[in-house]
């Protein structure tokens, strides 16, 4: 159930135990890709999770609004990149979960992550709501769980360019995939002696892409997206099962 379709009579009727609240950013990612890219890719596996769980089970999860602006100061040297600080953005997060569960809320939420800048501090959050006992609070990153695909994530390159080409094909602009290829970089950061040297992704990407977007097809995407889902109903039982 999408909150922001329902009513608040709707929510109280479904008695939801579980909830997922997407969260992306807005940010660069090379010239083929919207700068929506982690938060559309966030919001469509929460939406698809959700729906094939209240498929399998017959219970309602709710699936809260979207934050789209994450950590992303890295990327700031890209036109168009929206960014918080870590504090404000741990604020924001913590206090949209405590609402979603408070007041005989869900008893569980998942924080669907699709921008790897979140993932220290979405880390942190659900801990801390967990241990102050707001709810089960768990964060899932959906290229995280998404098997062997995982090693080729990279930024705007394979995986985030096929999960678009499966999804949104309409928002990939294909004239510059090859233009995308040739000035990017083969890998995150700038390593020296185990330490990355670079801040700002622009010291190591001369367009924001990292991987090659040509790897990542369309049958890719879907493949990507079914992993993800999976993943994520696999988490929401396990979640329901702690919370009954």
């Amino acid at each position: 159930m999408r909150l922001a379709d329902a009513t608040w009579t709707d929510v109280r009727d479904a008695d939801a135990d579980l909830a997922v609240l997407p969260v992306g950013s807005t940010e660069g990612h090379g010239p083929h890709a919207p700068l929506g890219t982690d938060s559309l890719t966030a919001e469509t596996v929460a939406d698809a999770g959700a729906a094939a769980y209240e498929a399998e089970t017959g219970e309602s999860v709710l699936v809260a609004p979207t934050i789209p602006v994450g950590i992303s100061e890295e990327h700031r040297a890209f036109d168009g990149t929206l960014w918080v600080s870590p504090d404000t953005f741990r604020a924001y997060v913590r206090e949209t979960a405590e609402s979603l569960a408070g007041g005989g809320g869900p008893d569980a939420v998942v924080l669907v992550n699709g921008h790897g800048g979140n993932v220290d501090a979405l880390r942190e959050v659900a801990a801390r709501l967990t241990r102050d006992g707001v709810a089960r609070v768990a964060p899932f990153t959906w290229f995280e769980a998404v098997g062997e695909h995982t090693s080729d994530m990279g930024h705007a390159g394979p995986l985030e360019t096929a999960f678009l080409r499966h999804e949104r094909p309409d928002l990939v602009r294909e004239d510059r995939v090859e233009a995308a290829r040739e000035n990017g970089s083969e890998r995150w950061g700038d390593w020296v002696s185990g330490v990355n040297l670079a801040v700002d992704s622009d010291e190591f990407t001369g367009n924001g892409v990292v991987g090659d977007p040509s790897e990542g097809d369309a049958a890719r995407g879907e493949e990507l997206e079914e992993l993800a889902t999976a993943a994520l109903v696999e988490l929401l039982d396990a979640l329901q099962e702690r919370t009954a």
